[in-house]
């Protein structure tokens, strides 16, 4: 996290420059971009005191050539974690809860030697790893899932360090439900995206929305639509929100006008600073920068990433929606998010080189085609494997079988956790790359059993 805050010091120095000027520029970078990063669209919106500005570019789906106007609904993912953490910060000043309290208290399931709280839960300081919150719960509702993971446990001991997890949202949003006697999303909706007049945001809750743009995956140097999913109770309070650029606007307003409304001015001042001396770059549902006065989260659900960004002191913030995620290397938005995001705030951006992920993405694409060119040279030169004899001769022959056994645990096991994830949750995010990681194993596999079929039926024979 934190080079990620590191590398956004480029971003944020929101010198603003004359209107026309910068326009002209983001026009330019947006229709350059797209076009790169083959995505289809995006949104975004400036808020730089009282002057509000939001646009869309783009198409909303491939197949249909729909525009991407303000009112365009994306989903936020991750960005959705701060609006469980107002609800949090909210519940405390009306007395419901307090941040220090134990989880236990909320959901009695959580009894345990060493207890957690909801602070460590905001901060994600619980113990719960990254892979704890990305396995599967599709089907459990927010009281099932927040059972299941205290039956887990987390991954280290709660306080003792900082890991960015799902699943310390997921149990957050059982405490709102147990607190408030509401469900989550009614919860959300009538005490947050009512009030603050997001009247097209919603939590998804498993129904179709009018209004939805249509995720993109990478697949193969081009795009495809995402399969229509509507969303899940228990990802809702870690990554099931959808807004526009027109209403993330008033959110964003909110976060830095410096006064009482949904919750307190001094709530909000406590939502954007450090959360604890375990937690010195995120606070309360947002990552900071707290040397440069920024704070921002990301967002990446499967055809969608989004970045948010507030400059409390300054009362400056931006954000960013596209209906595409990112590949390996090609199709990469990441310039989007945070170029349009700095031009938008009227500050210089260029792309860096991403030739490191292309080389790679290449390599894993190119393996396959090498084995079945050794499965074919293998045949060719048969007689040389049957001739091999002795330890030495058998050692030659069964090795590159056990060498395609650790490439399929490097590759299907150990590559996916770098990740942070399973294989089956990175499938939904880069499909083609899970693909090529299959045709090398296979691939592998196959040339090593060729290579032995062809040496021990020559030997029989």
């Amino acid at each position: 996290m934190h080079h990620i805050l590191t590398a956004f010091l480029a971003v944020m120095a929101l010198a603003m420059t004359a209107h026309a000027q910068t326009v002209e520029t983001l026009d330019s970078f947006i229709a350059q971009q797209l076009e790169r990063s083959n995505a289809p669209g995006l949104a975004y919106a400036v808020v730089s005191g009282d002057g509000v500005t939001a646009e869309g570019v783009g198409i909303a789906d491939v197949r249909t050539d729909v525009p991407v106007t303000s009112e365009t609904l994306f989903r936020i993912g991750s960005i959705s974690k701060s609006f469980t953490a107002l609800a949090i910060v909210q519940l405390e000043e009306r007395g419901a809860l307090g941040l220090e309290d134990a989880v236990s208290q909320h959901l009695p399931a959580f009894e345990a030697p060493a207890p957690i709280t909801l602070r460590q839960l905001l901060s994600h300081t619980s113990g719960y790893s990254t892979v704890q919150g990305n396995m599967a719960a599709s089907g459990l509702t927010l009281a099932e899932r927040a059972a299941q993971l205290a039956a887990d446990g987390p991954a280290q001991a709660p306080g003792s360090g900082w890991a960015y997890s799902n699943a310390n949202y997921q149990i957050l949003g059982a405490v709102i439900e147990a607190v408030s006697g509401e469900a989550y999303p009614d919860y959300i909706q009538a005490n947050i995206l009512t009030p603050l007049g997001m009247d097209h945001s919603h939590v998804l809750t498993g129904a179709s929305v009018d209004g939805l743009a249509t995720g993109h995956q990478p697949w193969f140097f081009g795009r495809r639509p995402v399969g229509t999913g509507w969303g899940a109770e228990v990802t809702a309070p870690s990554g099931g929100m959808i807004s526009s650029a027109a209403d993330m606007t008033r959110y964003l307003s909110v976060m830095i006008n410096g006064r009482d409304d949904v919750i307190s001015a001094a709530g909000k001042a406590q939502m954007l600073r450090p959360a604890s001396e375990t937690s010195p770059y995120y606070g309360l549902g947002w990552a900071l920068d707290p040397e440069g006065g920024y704070a921002l989260h990301t967002g990446l659900t499967p055809g969608f990433e989004a970045i948010a960004v507030l400059e409390p002191a300054k009362q400056r913030g931006a954000v960013v929606m596209v209906n595409a995620s990112g590949g390996m290397g090609f199709s990469e938005v990441y310039p989007l998010l945070y170029g349009v995001t700095n031009l938008a705030l009227g500050e210089p951006f260029a792309a860096g080189g991403d030739w490191g992920p292309k080389s790679l993405y290449l390599l894993v694409l190119i393996m396959p085609f090498v084995y079945g060119a050794a499965s074919l040279a293998a045949f060719i030169l048969r007689d040389g494997l049957r001739a091999k004899s002795g330890v030495a001769g058998a050692i030659s022959l069964w090795l590159p079988l056990v060498m395609s056994v650790v490439l399929a645990v490097v590759l299907l096991g150990l590559v996916p956790r770098l990740f942070g994830t399973t294989l089956g949750s990175l499938g939904l995010y880069q499909p083609d790359m899970v693909v090529l990681l299959y045709a090398c194993v296979i691939s592998s596999a196959v040339w090593a059993l060729i290579r032995l079929g062809l040496a021990y039926s020559g030997k029989r024979a």
